[in-house]
């Protein structure tokens, strides 16, 4: 009876130790740096088109100085646009994930866009 009443044992002790690496797996790696996998693609007033691959999808990022009217966005993460340059106000463009935008005549550039995540 003691080699049947231990193979049940081991087996939850099996299963117990593999959630508990997953689980330290799993709170190990949302520690780092997430990006938004794919491009950002921004044309600015100027009619420069710069692209940003992969940005963190953490905190506001800036646009180039002179604004953008239009901005791509080819990642998998949906952007907020603001027309300033700290990622406030309320003037602000949601562009879902493989969408574009570009701004109505008079409106202004966009100068920061952030992440929904």
């Amino acid at each position: 009876m003691s080699v049947t009443a231990t193979v049940p044992r081991r087996r939850r002790l099996a299963i117990a130790a593999g959630a508990s690496l997953l689980a330290l797996a799993v709170s190990g790696c949302s520690g780092l740096g997430r990006t938004a996998v794919g491009p950002v693609t921004y044309t600015t007033e100027r009619e420069a088109v710069l692209q940003v691959n992969s940005p963190s999808v953490r905190g506001c990022h800036r646009i180039a100085p002179a604004g953008a009217h239009e901005v791509e966005n080819g990642t998998l993460v949906d952007v907020i646009l603001y027309r300033t340059r700290d990622c406030t106000g309320r003037r602000t463009t949601y562009v879902p994930t493989r969408f574009s935008d570009v701004t109505a005549p008079g409106s202004g550039p966009w100068r920061s866009y952030s992440f929904v995540h």
